[in-house]
Parts: structure tokens; sequence; C-alpha cells
């Protein structure tokens, strides 16, 4: 009879969480930014139908890098819990973070399962208050642990390079185009330091905007909004309807988030 292969607790779970790691750092970087006016997704993502930022509610946000149909799976499971919670008690019950410790509840088991693989995803969470003070950002890693960040927050790719770099330059009050001019230089530096150009038509932005007269705050920045805020140093006002692409309107499906490796 032979003997069974023992691996210990603290390096099965060290193996996992190193496996996890390594799929989240094969995705494309994303930023997740506060700004004067609310908070601002930012990213490389050259695909226009598969999006890396979503809407979950009125006034939060979700992000995420890594495996697509993994966290995809984890941001419908997000949308249905906000929508059961707001339409059971009341709309402001629902928070970034009662979510956040869904999808942290979530993680955790899979991640701690011999039943199956870890996720390899790294999710962002965030929420606009009414004032800046108010704003409310979770990293969410594979493990199903819960980081409050303040400011601005780097998940996927080299992240860790990215988010030093944002820590030095990030200050409070900063415009809509100031936030998006450092969150582009931020991702378009390599490893080794040296800086890329990231065409416009390959960054996917987003933003929640506390200035909006609606009560769903989310709304896509693209075409030429995207290209004046780049190239012209950006208008601070708040996002317009008119600019390009269209919002979700109440009561549909919000857009679905997503990452292409």
């Amino acid at each position: 009879m032979s003997t069974p292969f023992y691996v210990s607790p603290q390096q099965a779970m060290a193996d996992r969480a190193e496996y996890a790691r390594k799929g989240i750092a094969r995705g494309r970087s994303l930023v997740v930014m506060q700004f004067a006016d609310g908070i601002v997704f930012v990213g490389e993502n050259p695909s226009r139908a598969l999006h890396k930022f979503s809407e979950i509610y009125d006034r939060i946000g979700f992000a995420a890098a890594g495996k697509y149909n993994e966290y995809e799976n984890l941001r419908i499971g997000g949308v249905r819990y906000a929508d059961l919670r707001g339409y059971t008690y009341d709309r402001d019950d629902v928070t970034a973070r009662g979510l956040a410790n869904v999808y942290a509840q979530t993680l955790g088991t899979i991640f701690s399962s011999n039943a199956e693989k870890p996720y390899e995803v790294e999710l962002v969470v965030a929420e606009v208050g009414t004032t800046p003070d108010g704003d409310q950002i979770y990293r969410l890693p594979h493990d199903g642990s819960i980081v409050d960040e303040h400011g601005s927050v780097a998940v996927g790719g080299n992240a860790e390079q990215i988010s030093s770099y944002l820590d030095q330059r990030h200050r409070d009050g900063m415009t809509l185009a100031e936030a998006l001019k450092l969150a582009v230089q931020a991702l378009s530096r390599d490893t080794n330091g040296s800086e890329r150009e990231i065409p416009a038509e390959r960054l996917e932005v987003a933003v929640l905007d506390r200035t909006r007269p609606q009560q769903r705050k989310f709304k896509r920045i693209v075409g030429r909004q995207l290209s004046r805020l780049l190239d012209e140093g950006g208008e601070t006002d708040a996002p317009t309807d008119t600019d390009a692409d269209t919002d979700t309107d109440a009561g549909t499906a919000p857009r679905s988030g997503g990452d292409v490796e």
C-alpha cells in the first residue's frame, strides 16, 4: 500500500496563493482613483465589448483584473445581491462595504477549498459619497481579504510599481483631467521604468460622478470627451449625456465588467 503524499496546510495555502497571483499578474493593470468630483476608473483595454469596469448599483462601481469568466460570475452575483437588497429594504441600504463583505466571503471560501482551484482575480469595489470624505474604495485580493484604500489603488499586471508611482503624485482635489492624466502616465510605465504611449482608443475610462443629477452616478467616458481630456488637458465639468457612449437607463442591466488578458 502506497503512502499518501502529504503537504502541510501552510505550504498548500502558499502554493494556491502563488498560483492566483501569477494568473492575476498576466492581466493588464487598472487604476481606481479619487478626484474632486468623484472616483475615476482607468485601464488599458483594446476590447470594446469586454469591459473592465461596470456599474453595480446607484453609487457603486466594480473593477477587476485577472480571469474574465471568473470575475464576471462575481460581478453578476454582486448585481443580484444589490438588486435584491435594494428591493427588499431600501436603495440606501446597498453599500460598497456590504458588497465587499459578500465578495470577501465568496473569495475566501473558494481560496480555502481543496475541491477547486482559487480564483485568479483581484477586485475593486468603489462607492462615491456626497462629499470626498464619504468616498469608499475597497480592494479584494484572491484570498478574500479586504483592504480599505484611500486616494488611489492599482490592481493586475505591475500593480505594485503603479501604486508606488501614484502614491507619490496623487493629491486631494485633483480635477478629472488631472487624475486621468496621472492614471495614464502610471499605466504607461513599463516594469523597467521606461514609458510607452497608450492611445485613447485602447483606454477604458469610467467615473462615479457625485455631481450628476441622476440617482445613478456611473458614466463611461469615450469618444471626443476622452480625447479632449487627454489631448487638451480636459474639461473639469461633469460628463454630459451627449458625449459618446450611453449610460444604462434606470431599471436595465448594467454593462458587464471585463478584462482581456
